[in-house]
């Protein structure tokens, strides 16, 4: 019954929400995706070899809300890893607003080159809740993007950005924000099964204030610059556990099976 919570309450509700949705639709305004390139280099002044990040996702990959990419989730991951890994990071962002995983199985991985990647972010949610998908069709179209990622990519681990709560978000009307954000938490709940199913896999839970209008943009539904740089954060202290080798201890402990002289 939990599982089609969302269904069951948009359903007693039908036409409020229609009304609603195409009433937000209708005025929301609408901000164009990042200029300039979708890839990149950062942290170049450090030494090392550079570590390698795709970044694949709907319209925070393809950068709406701020003016390059560079400010958006594919190059601010990139800036943050490079930070703290204190090693150089090449990025490449591919996203398409608008889209849901099904979309891009068909449009965005057919883009992606087949060579090995050390870290992939996929950045999906928004626009498979707005499409009321069920949670059904959503787990099978991720695996279906998680298992293709797999294969083009062999990376070091894929971290799965949890679907933002759109129940926080102030440009939707109530009662359609809190519809949306109780499909928003049931896709949420599918990823982290999938991901708690692999060991290569990560999911990690947008943990923002959402409320707090500095990590908005103009629009009140995308991140500003401040939204994709502390959504950076979030994601590099997760994967850079992934990306750095195991330390070893400076002492190793006496061994209890050794004799002790």
């Amino acid at each position: 019954m939990r599982r089609f919570l969302p269904e069951l309450v948009a359903l007693a509700m039908l036409p409020c929400l229609i009304v609603q949705g195409r009433r937000t639709r209708r005025i929301a305004l609408r901000l164009p995706e990042a200029g300039g390139p979708a890839e990149g280099l950062a942290g170049a002044d450090f030494g090392g070899a550079a570590v390698s990040i795709l970044s694949l996702g709907e319209s925070t990959v393809a950068g709406v809300g701020v003016s390059r990419h560079e400010e958006a989730i594919g190059g601010r991951l990139a800036a943050s890893l490079a930070r703290e890994l204190r090693r150089p990071v090449s990025w490449r962002a591919c996203g398409r607003n608008g889209a849901t995983v099904s979309d891009a199985l068909d449009q965005l991985v057919p883009c992606i080159p087949e060579r090995h990647v050390d870290l992939v972010l996929l950045a999906f949610g928004v626009n498979d809740t707005t499409a009321f998908r069920s949670v059904s069709r959503w787990k099978r179209d991720m695996s279906a993007l998680l298992a293709e990622v797999a294969r083009r990519c062999s990376p070091h681990c894929i971290l799965l950005s949890g679907v933002p709560p759109m129940s926080a978000l102030p440009v939707l009307p109530q009662p359609l924000r809190y519809v949306m954000g109780l499909k928003a938490r049931s896709l949420d709940a599918a990823l982290r099964r999938l991901a708690a199913a692999s060991d290569t896999i990560l999911h990690v839970p947008l943990a923002l204030d959402m409320h707090d209008p500095a990590l908005l943009a103009c629009d009140g539904y995308h991140p500003s610059a401040a939204g994709y740089r502390a959504w950076a954060d979030l994601l590099a202290a997760a994967g850079i556990a992934r990306l750095l080798p195991p330390k070893v201890p400076l002492h190793m402990p006496p061994n209890p099976k050794m004799p002790v002289r």
